[in-house]
């Protein structure tokens, strides 16, 4: 895992080159049958002088359309926006290559709005694989994931019409249990299903926890069934391959065939930069045929999408280079460890992930007003809250901290 790290000028001087190999709407161009623009100068005016300095803001002025999947050709789907498009094919590469230990060219991939569409674009694409490759049909296919899971499961197989499997997990270990496992399958297996999309996730929402993704490629293989396994990975994939030398979530792992990791979380990027990235081989089973006016077809849900997202994700992985964004998140990781030396003095409850920056305490030593004092996250917010959750992240002070502790402590004495 190694990328260099680049100066601010670097950065600039690499934005900006690939912006001036896009042609520019406002130039001498003979534009005309692109279905697109520049933004409005009423109010986004190009010439404003904090621009020559801003690279982002820059690319996002400029509005390049990536729509399509760039990485299955080197030539730009949209010729005119072919320096943008390149940056999103390097940040795909430096993401799967160097992050994620896959093969050189061995991935695709592509800047999705956010974690939600990457996770389902998994879910589309195994669903059709099944169907082309097998001819399953729809009911012999079912999408498996632990009760913890992000809510992007339930919501992609309602879209794809997939009846979902949602297994329990053990209330402290947070891992899926033997016996729901090995039930639930049994069931469905009993009721006709023959392939499974099987979750694993580097992550969840609520707990941080992370899903044994070897004993669920095992279980499966075991069962001798046809099944794919995609890594939700939208909170873990920029912080858990930092801090966990002996990880096996990356592309190395056989049972592992597709990863989201969301930009917008850890990278501390804008939304819409939740990042998809599969083996080759796969994205054709969402080509979207009756694309003909786009050279080289969509492959994607969200279609046109912003050039700009993908492009502050490669300015952040960039800044920082391997070696300082692994300084970063160790030093997250050593100020969550302080905090839980502190917890369990005081005796609360939680569980935590060794190699993650998310604690989740039990509900029962957290006051309504300490929980609304400093915002922590329950796990309802329909039925009374079990847990309540922080999350150090780097914009997150000492003080706060602090004093979050303080006031829990001098609360938990009252009450003893």
């Amino acid at each position: 895992m190694f990328w260099k790290k680049l100066s601010h000028e670097e950065i600039k001087e690499h934005i900006f080159k690939a912006l001036d190999e896009n042609l520019d709407y406002r130039g001498d161009h003979p534009i005309l049958g692109i279905p697109g623009t520049y933004l409005d100068t009423t109010e986004f005016y190009p010439d404003a002088p904090f621009l020559k300095d801003a690279p982002f803001m820059s690319a996002m002025i400029r509005n390049p359309n990536h729509i399509g999947c760039h990485t299955l050709s080197e030539e730009s789907v949209l010729e005119v926006f072919q320096g943008t498009q390149k940056i999103e094919r390097d940040l795909i590469k430096l993401v799967a290559e160097e992050i994620f230990n896959g093969n050189p060219g061995e991935q695709d991939g592509y800047v999705a709005t956010g974690g939600t569409e990457a996770n389902i674009e998994a879910m589309w694409i195994y669903r059709n694989y099944f169907q082309e490759a097998y001819g399953a049909k729809l009911h012999e296919i079912a999408l498996v994931y632990s009760e913890d899971s992000h809510y992007s499961m339930p919501k992609g197989g309602n879209l794809l019409s997939l009846q979902s499997i949602i297994l329990q997990v053990d209330e402290n270990t947070r891992q899926i249990t033997d016996e729901s496992l090995n039930t639930k399958i049994a069931e469905a297996r009993k009721n006709g299903v023959k392939y499974f999309i099987v979750i694993a996730n580097l992550s969840t929402t609520m707990f941080g926890s992370v899903d044994d993704v070897d004993r669920l490629g095992d279980f499966f293989t075991n069962e001798n069934v046809l099944f794919k396994i995609h890594v939700d990975a939208a909170y873990g994939g920029f912080i858990y391959p930092f801090t966990n030398d002996q990880s096996r979530f990356s592309f190395q792992n056989p049972y592992i065939n597709s990863i989201t990791a969301d930009g917008h979380k850890m990278l501390q990027t804008p939304y819409g930069t939740g990042l998809f990235l599969i083996r080759k081989g796969f994205m054709h089973y969402v080509c979207t045929n009756e694309a003909q006016y786009i050279p080289g077809k969509d492959y994607t849900l969200s279609g046109s999408r912003s050039g700009a997202n993908a492009v502050s994700m490669w300015m952040i992985l960039k800044i920082h280079g391997s070696e300082g964004w692994k300084y970063k998140m160790a030093s997250l990781l050593d100020r969550t460890e302080r905090i839980c030396k502190k917890l369990e003095y005081m005796g609360v409850e939680y569980f935590r992930d060794p190699f993650l920056n998310i604690i989740t305490m039990k509900a029962k030593y957290i006051s309504p007003k300490i929980a609304n004092k400093y915002h922590l996250v329950a796990d309802s917010y329909e039925f009374e809250p079990k847990w309540y959750k922080i999350v150090v992240m780097p914009h997150v002070r000492q003080g706060t901290l602090d004093s979050f502790l303080m006031d829990l402590d001098a609360e938990l004495k009252a009450k003893a």
